[in-house]
């Protein structure tokens, strides 16, 4: 069914990904990321199908990297990193997963076919890419700033734990995904755990007698 176009008169590529990529995962529920959810989507905001094509020209790949993108939008418009500040981290991180969750709700079956699409052996990359782009999204609105290893650990760790709490997700027939959220309470408490422990083995670490530095004073004396 046609409805009036969201988008400017003269839009450009990138308005026309980002308008139709909800609308493509409303179809791709029956028909996967392919040119016929492509169609469907272009057909409802009257945008020509081979105009459509071009702001998608990595085909079903590119139709799911905007759609993830426009969850990452949402997510961020709904929870800004100012808002976010009123709670305490492990809050703060529980909240932006859970509204993902919402957030994907309505098109389950589409993150299936996703998921699906990402899982082939030559998009696996592409995937992890688009896991890390959350992951960091997610990290920042939570006032993360870390710039050492910790950048990377914290990022590979939420995604880890993203990536489980969708798997039980796709299967959670429970009411308001009751046994997700609970599966992800869980995976987070034991990442602040984990977190807690390497503070305070860093705090209590301390410095060792260095091999190196012993030699390096006996050849440079005074130094």
């Amino acid at each position: 069914m046609a409805m009036a176009s969201i988008l400017p008169d003269d839009p450009t590529l990138e308005e026309i990904r980002a308008a139709l990529a909800p609308l493509i995962a409303q179809s791709a529920a029956f028909d996967g990321f392919g040119d016929a959810a492509l169609v469907d989507a272009a057909s409802r905001v009257r945008i020509d199908i081979d105009v459509a094509r071009l702001a998608f020209p990595g085909g079903g790949r590119d139709m799911v990297d905007a759609w993830f993108a426009d969850i990452d939008a949402r997510m961020a418009a709904k929870w800004p990193a100012e808002t976010l500040a009123a709670l305490k981290i492990r809050e703060r991180i529980t909240t932006l997963v859970e509204t993902r969750i919402d957030l994907l709700a309505p098109n389950r079956e589409a993150l299936r076919r996703a998921l699906a699409l990402l899982a082939l052996p030559t998009n696996v990359p592409f995937a992890a890419k688009l896991g890390w782009r959350a992951a960091d999204l997610m990290w920042r609105l939570a006032g993360d700033t870390a710039t050492d290893y910790n950048h990377y650990s914290k990022r590979a760790i939420l995604g880890s734990v993203y990536g489980a709490t969708m798997a039980v997700f796709l299967n959670d027939e429970s009411d308001g995904h009751a046994d997700t959220r609970a599966f992800l309470s869980r995976r987070i408490d034991q990442v602040m755990r984990f977190e807690g422990w390497k503070h305070r083995r860093a705090a209590s670490k301390i410095e060792r007698p260095s091999l190196a530095r012993f030699v390096g004073r006996l050849r440079y004396p005074g130094r």
